[in-house]
């Protein structure tokens, strides 16, 4: 026996960390088979009405100080299907959209739309003008529910949204053309609305609209389905985290990381949620202390910025045990373990509107997750050779994809099927159809085109190389350079513009390690002209050349382009 467990450590030493994952994503299987054969359809929302149901009195969002019990949210969000069921003429199947820093009010309205079977449209807070007026037209919505805070953002682009959008505030005082929530709902009844409104017809139905990044041109309306969302709050269970679990959520609920991870993770549990505002670094673990905060969740900026923060004593004097996330860096990774101390950095991969995941359960440093034989059963993905000069996937004399080898970065793709099916953005189809590619191996077979180039090792271990495209990060968000060169040309002295990423010196290969460079046309001095074989040259010194040319990390970019 003792022989066996030796080569089975040596042979396979990580059988056991992959069995026991392996298990996890069986009995989430089989527990949804169940529902499905009982004829019931749980949503996430179900999971939450049975918490407040079972533990009413249990802190649900700790905000500022104040907490908020699954029966405070429960009621808040009844009072809130209320408003609209009696003041509005919204029905089952419309779409709302929601502009809302996160806040307590972001959930009570999730989840009060969600009680009248409306599509909840997620609007990134930090989109202005023309891109916010693109995302409001995409997901095509019958109202949009404003924060206190964003009322001024919206008030410039009123005289130009849709005639048929009911716009509501939540502030007693409103811009003229805006309904005021707040008012409503101060004499809205607590009592919860019938069931009718938001039973789904399947699991496969529409629940909200998430945007991307934006990472190959504006935004798009990714199509989250119920399935989706009770894959996504089952995460947090994956890695091991439980009921008695305090989680702390600095992320934006308007990404599927912070709401369907992060709240729909808590609702999964019936566990609590430390919810920020905004993250702070030098605040985290002050907040994480006060709270006893025991899960927060990350990226890897977000790790960064608290490795860059002045060194204090006690910083290890904490109960944080998990931190779940994606996009560390393997250097800060362990600068971060070394300086903070013992706690398991659960790195994950998945993209929105994604049909493919992968979860370092065994605490690889560096690694994205694992693959195996039995995982492959269930994801079925490939990693093909990419053609970088063209820009699209290496296809050979019979126009076939071929595979790489192991330890050579190649494109991710994942097989489209019954299984693990791909629904695509609101909008055009065209979207939809340009992140799939058809007859890869073979006639017929679609695959979804993840646009991210990955490594896997001899090991089976997935690494993250770099993102397919021209774009650069933002306080931890992917743009597309497209739109920030959008957003320069509406200057009225900008006559020709181009913008694109250039690595940082200095930095790794594959870790959005990309700055911006703009070439500039204005009437004040002549265009910089680029070659790709050659660096780029000022063509007209003067007291402009400074200006003329930016080369440099985004934060000391001029503010019209941010």
């Amino acid at each position: 026996m003792i022989f066996l467990h030796c080569v089975q450590r040596l042979l396979f030493p990580y059988f056991w960390d992959d069995f026991w994952f392996l298990l996890k994503v069986v009995r989430f299987g089989i527990q949804t088979a169940k529902y499905k054969r009982r004829g019931e359809l749980v949503t996430v929302l179900d999971k939450f009405l049975s918490h407040a149901k079972r533990q009413p009195q249990k802190p649900f969002i700790i905000y500022e100080g104040d907490i908020y019990t699954y029966q405070d949210v429960d009621k808040r969000s009844n009072k809130v299907a209320r408003v609209f069921l009696n003041h509005s003429s919204l029905e089952k199947g419309d779409t709302v959209a929601l502009l809302m820093s996160n806040e307590p009010d972001f959930v009570h309205m999730w989840f009060g739309l969600a009680k009248l079977g409306c599509v909840v449209a997620f609007l990134n807070c930090n989109v202005r003008a023309n891109s916010l007026l693109h995302c409001i037209r995409t997901c095509e919505p019958k109202a949009l529910v404003v924060g206190a805070d964003l009322l001024g953002i919206v008030e410039e682009i009123l005289p130009n949204l849709p005639q048929n959008v009911s716009v509501w505030g939540m502030k007693d005082s409103v811009p003229q053309g805006v309904i005021s929530l707040t008012q409503k709902l101060s004499t809205s009844s607590e009592e919860p609305v019938p069931r009718s409104h938001r039973i789904a017809s399947n699991l496969k139905s529409t629940c909200l609209y998430i945007f991307t990044s934006g990472t190959t041109g504006l935004p798009k309306a990714a199509v989250i389905s119920q399935l989706q969302a009770l894959k996504g709050s089952a995460g947090l269970w994956a890695f091991g985290c439980t009921a008695d679990d305090i989680v702390y959520i600095t992320l934006p609920l308007y990404h599927s990381s912070g709401s369907l991870l992060g709240i729909g993770g808590c609702v999964e549990l019936g566990a609590t949620c430390v919810l920020k505002k905004k993250f702070s670094a030098s605040q985290f673990w002050n907040d994480c202390k006060k709270y006893n905060v025991t899960v927060f969740q990350y990226i890897g900026e977000l790790c960064r910025y608290l490795c860059k923060q002045p060194k204090r004593e006690g910083e290890k004097d904490h109960q944080v045990r998990l931190a779940v996330g994606n996009g560390i860096r393997s250097d800060v990774w362990r600068q971060f373990l070394d300086r903070f101390g013992n706690i398991k950095m659960c790195e994950l991969y998945g993209a929105t509107e994604g049909n493919i995941c992968f979860m370092n359960h065994t605490g690889k440093i560096g690694s994205v997750g694992r693959t195996n034989f039995f995982y492959k059963l269930f994801f079925n993905f490939h990693l093909i050779k990419y053609d970088f000069q063209k820009d699209e996937p290496l296809r050979n004399e019979q126009d076939w994809c071929s595979q790489v080898k192991k330890g050579e970065p190649g494109l991710l793709i994942s097989r489209v099927n019954k299984k693990n099916p791909f629904f695509g953005y609101a909008g055009s189809y065209r979207h939809t159809q340009n992140k799939l590619l058809f007859d890869v191996f073979k006639k017929g077979d679609v695959y979804f085109n993840t646009g991210d180039l990955m490594v896997q090792d001899q090991e089976n271990f997935l690494y993250f190389w770099d993102r397919i495209g021209d774009t650069f990060r933002w306080k931890g968000e992917n743009v597309a350079t497209t739109e920030v060169a959008d957003v320069i040309g509406m200057l009225d002295f900008i006559q020709e513009i181009n913008v694109y990423g250039v690595a940082v010196s200095g930095t790794k290969k594959g870790l959005y390690s990309t700055s911006l460079r703009l070439i500039l046309r204005t009437s004040a001095y002549q265009r910089v002209d680029y070659q790709e074989s050659q660096p780029i040259k000022e063509q007209s010194p003067g007291r402009y050349q400074d200006r003329l040319m930016y080369n440099s990390q985004p934060e000391l970019l001029p503010k019209t382009c941010l």
